[in-house]
C-alpha cells in the first residue's frame, strides 16, 4: 500500500510541479505563500505560525520565506511583540501570484483527481485525513 501511495503522490507532484513552472515557484514555495495569504493575520504571523500552519520544518520554511523574499513576495519585520520572532506578510505582488498560481493548482487537481468519481474522491479524502 506504502508504494502505491508513494507512487500516486509523485504523480501528482509531478502536475502540481508543472503547473507551477510558469510561475517560477516551488511546490513549497507555494504552499507558504498561499498559506500566509489566506491566514488570519489581525495578529502578526511568525514564522513558526507558518511552518506549523504548513506543517513544516521551522529552518526550511526560514530558507524559503528568504526566497520569496529576495523575490519580492513577502515582507519580513521584526514583529512587534516579540523580539526573537519576525512578523511575515505577503506583498501585494505575493496576494496576485498566490491567487493565479492557485487558479492554476486547483485546475491541475481536478484534471488530476478526475480518474475517480465523487464517492471515490470523498473516500479518498475521508482516508486521508484519518492517517494524517
Amino acid at each position: 500500500m506504502g508504494l502505491a501511495l508513494w507512487r500516486a503522490t509523485n504523480a501528482w507532484q509531478r502536475h502540481i510541479r508543472a503547473a507551477l513552472a510558469p510561475h517560477d515557484l516551488t511546490h513549497v514555495q507555494y504552499v507558504l505563500l498561499a498559506s500566509l495569504t489566506w491566514m488570519d493575520r489581525t495578529e502578526p504571523v511568525s514564522q513558526r505560525d507558518l511552518a506549523q500552519h504548513a506543517e513544516l520544518d521551522v529552518m526550511m520554511t526560514s530558507q524559503v520565506l528568504r526566497a520569496l523574499e529576495a523575490k519580492g513576495y513577502v515582507r519580513r519585520e521584526p514583529h512587534p511583540e516579540d523580539r526573537r520572532a519576525i512578523a511575515l506578510a505577503p506583498t501585494a505582488r505575493g496576494v496576485e501570484l498566490a491567487n493565479l498560481a492557485t487558479r492554476d493548482v486547483e485546475s491541475t487537481d481536478a484534471t488530476y483527481f478526475a480518474a475517480l468519481n465523487q464517492s471515490q474522491r470523498e473516500a479518498l479524502l475521508t482516508a486521508l485525513q484519518r492517517l494524517t
